[in-house]
């Protein structure tokens, strides 16, 4: 497959207007009616026209180049997931443009649209967590730029993706603390709209409703952009701590929701286990050293973006249209350390 913007010519085709005219109404030209400017404009805006000369001069074949859209590079679990990537990527001789949303889905459609702009072969990306509505990736996809969907995924767009196992990562947390004794777990988590946290609350609730126990509402918590503002973490916390009946451990969700609870509960005198247990979602290879050690979930985020790179590569070579699509699940590590310690080790 290899996306490519349309043309002047394919605009003058389609309006049946010559190449000159549609030349002239793109610069705004005053020899041309405001009437046939809007009727090329809106065309030309609807079917992802772009002035790119590189484009055109690579429109019989492929531009070697990729775009990557993840929420920041600072989380080492998109970092790793982009070192995953390159080493695809650059065997096969394409090169990668990364951006990032932090967590913005008006970020997310200017960096969309940034992308689009050059010679782009295709598309590997991560949703940001306001991202409530695709139709800017449909439109994409329906005009024939190959995507594909990787950790935080949706099922609005028919492609390859690549996710982790998220409800058995969920699961194991929430496990763990039990086995450790801990019966009143709280939940901080990433809004609700996004694939990841549905999946992780889901293996959270099996876990708990299994050994018979329900989730009180006060329990579960969701930061409205996955914790990018550390107030919504300590909004959160506060609002836990201030229960009548306060959680004994906390299960979080995200790289940046984990290590920024770590952080505040510590700021707040709070101590680990001993006061409040806790376990999460991290990549970062400190989680060893970390005050105490954080009992942690880890995604193989390096294999998430070689398969993804790999997935991608297979529709942008393809010489035949792609029908069937695949999604890939790779599993989940919970290691365990002193921040979950047994209570009645304590």
């Amino acid at each position: 497959m290899n996306f490519n913007p349309i043309t002047i010519r394919d605009i003058a085709k389609a309006l049946g207007i010559s190449v000159s005219t549609v030349s002239k109404a793109l610069r705004d030209s005053y020899e041309i009616s405001d009437k046939t400017k809007k009727l090329v404009n809106d065309y030309a805006e609807q079917n992802n026209y772009r002035p790119n000369p590189i484009a055109q001069s690579l429109k019989k074949g492929h531009s070697k180049s990729i775009g990557i859209v993840v929420s920041t590079i600072e989380n080492q679990f998109f970092s790793q997931v982009i070192n995953g990537i390159e080493s695809v990527a650059y065997q096969a001789g394409f090169n990668v443009i990364i951006t990032q949303t932090h967590e913005s889905y008006e970020m997310e459609l200017k960096n969309v649209e940034q992308l689009t702009h050059h010679a782009l072969d295709g598309l590997l990306i991560s949703l940001s967590t306001e991202t409530k509505d695709v139709s800017h990736l449909k439109h994409l996809h329906q005009q024939g730029l190959p995507i594909v969907f990787f950790d935080r995924i949706t099922n609005e767009i028919e492609t390859h993706k690549v996710i982790a196992d998220n409800f058995k990562g969920g699961y194991d947390a929430t496990r763990q603390l039990l086995n450790a004794g801990y019966k009143k777990i709280a939940h901080i988590t990433s809004p609700p709209n996004i694939s990841i946290t549905s999946e992780r609350f889901a293996g959270y609730e099996h876990a708990l409703k299994e050994v018979g126990m329900d989730i009180p509402s006060a329990y579960i918590k969701h930061c409205a952009h996955g914790g990018r503002d550390m107030s919504e973490i300590e909004n959160a916390l506060n609002e836990l701590l201030s229960l009548k009946d306060k959680p004994d451990a906390i299960f979080t969700t995200s790289d940046r929701i984990t290590t920024t609870t770590l952080y505040l509960l510590t700021k707040m005198g709070i101590k680990i286990p001993d006061d409040i247990a806790l376990v999460g979602y991290t990549n970062t290879t400190l989680a060893d050293v970390l005050n105490p050690p954080l009992t942690s979930v880890y995604q193989p985020a390096f294999e998430m973006g070689r398969k993804a790179a790999e997935m991608l590569l297979s529709l942008i070579l393809s010489k035949h249209p792609v029908t069937e699509f695949e999604t890939i699940t790779l599993p989940t590590q919970l290691f365990v350390r002193r921040s979950t310690l047994p209570k009645k080790a304590l």
